[in-house]
């Protein structure tokens, strides 16, 4: 093969980002050369990793400077705060000054764009994302054929500029609030990245019609997640059923703490089947996010026995999913966030836990109901509760969606089968 690709990422590896480590992991066995980028350092609340995946990982990420000095105000960035990243700001000058004037252009327009008020000055956040651009162009390997950045946001800016600098086609992988959220790509930025882009990947056939309707003419490819490959690994090596034995129905939920999950629905729920007399186990797993408090003062206020016992690694989420009398995401739709696929709806299926969800987004992807999950209408914890005591009552329906979950992960989630898809997207390209 003639080169390699760059994975351009925000952070890695991210612990809410698993999704992404076992992608790269099985785009390398599938044959393409890679190699590894990083923008920033990882956040702490996204450190503390327990993936075997990551240690199988053939490329050693490269990570560019540090660009909280460039977080200020423009008029205030001072030499400290831009050292770093002046030797490849002269050496791109040098090597590649239409390329470096062909960037600016771009993102000084964007700046001007996308401005406060008409009076206003540019938009700093650009002229930080072209400087993190130049030293992403002074950076990459001779061998580099390709860019492909994770997230339509400031990350696939940063790639798009170090393309228009190096001449190197690009392409981008867009999941959520990164295609939703207006103000994350204003005033047409998404628009123009889409048709920039040699081809872009997306996880939801619901995200390719969003995208395609922004940009008709872009390329817009359908590739689900599929299932992790520390997942796969894990249910090869080991086996287990759900233990539901004495009595009582356990529900597990498993997400970061913010409101698209719509885990304090999850709460209410539990309240509900409290008031019918229902003996239940409730836990929450994952990480703490920004609306960890709101949940936590939520329970607390209800008195209601629903535990967080915080985020837990792959072999240990594995058994919490076989003890599950039903794994519960009851999503939401937020003006600008949502859920595609959750990659733990995948994860529970194929473990054998019996699934309820919502029917937004891109879960009816995956989810059929009363075939392989039951589907329930958004923040009603009434209907939740009704869905999660029709699995405890009706031992026969479980059986039958279970089964049916494990079949449709099989036939339709297969990881390193998806991952050969988005490595012929690659092939493509080199």
């Amino acid at each position: 093969m003639n080169g390699s690709v760059a994975y351009i990422l925000m952070g890695f590896p991210r612990v809410s980002e698993t999704f992404i480590a076992s992608e790269i992991l099985r785009v390398e066995r599938a044959g393409v050369p890679l190699r590894l980028y990083v923008i920033k350092p990882v956040e702490e609340r996204e450190q503390g990793h327990d993936h075997p995946v990551l240690d199988a990982i053939a490329a050693a990420p490269e990570y560019l400077p540090d660009p909280k000095g460039l977080t200020k105000p423009l008029h205030l960035w001072r030499y400290a705060d831009v050292r770093e990243f002046l030797p490849a700001l002269g050496r791109c000058i040098r090597r590649r000054p239409h390329g470096v004037a062909r960037a600016a252009r771009t993102a000084v327009a964007q700046a001007f764009r996308d401005r406060r008020t008409p009076t206003s000055g540019p938009r700093k956040i650009y002229i930080k994302e072209l400087v993190q651009a130049i030293t992403l162009a002074d950076r990459l390997h001779p061998d580099v054929r390709h860019l492909h950045a994770h997230f339509a946001h400031g990350t696939t800016t940063i790639t798009w500029l170090a393309a228009c600098i190096t001449g190197l086609p690009f392409s981008f992988t867009g999941h959520a609030r990164d295609i939703y959220a207006p103000e994350l790509n204003p005033k047409g930025w998404l628009r123009r990245k889409l048709n920039a882009a040699r081809f872009v990947v997306t996880c939801t056939e619901a995200n390719v019609r969003h995208l395609r309707a922004i940009a008709p003419k872009a390329r817009v490819h359908l590739v689900y997640h599929g299932l992790s490959a520390d997942f796969t690994n894990l249910l090869r090596e080991t086996n287990g059923h759900g233990v539901h034995s004495n009595g009582r129905l356990r529900i597990l939920g498993v997400g970061r703490l913010v409101a698209k999950k719509g885990f304090d629905v999850l709460v209410d729920a539990c309240a509900v089947l409290e008031q019918r007399g229902i003996a239940f186990d409730a836990l929450i797993v994952g990480q703490d996010d920004k609306d960890g408090d709101a949940l936590r003062a939520k329970i607390a206020q209800l008195g209601s026995p629903v535990r967080l016992p915080g985020p837990l690694g792959p072999a240990d989420l594995l058994t919490e999913y076989r003890r599950a009398g039903a794994l519960c995401m009851p999503c939401r739709l937020l003006p600008s966030d949502r859920d595609g696929i959750p990659n733990v709806l995948v994860e529970a299926m194929a473990a054998g836990a019996p699934v309820v969800a919502t029917n937004v987004s891109g879960i009816p992807e995956l989810v059929e109901h009363e075939v392989n999950g039951l589907l329930v209408e958004p923040d009603d914890p009434h209907a939740l509760a009704d869905a999660l005591v029709r699995l405890h009552d009706d031992a026969e329906l479980t059986r039958r969606i279970t089964a049916n979950g494990r079949e449709t992960v099989k036939a339709r989630f297969d990881g390193d089968r998806l991952a050969q898809e988005l490595a012929d997207l690659f092939r493509e390209v080199l």
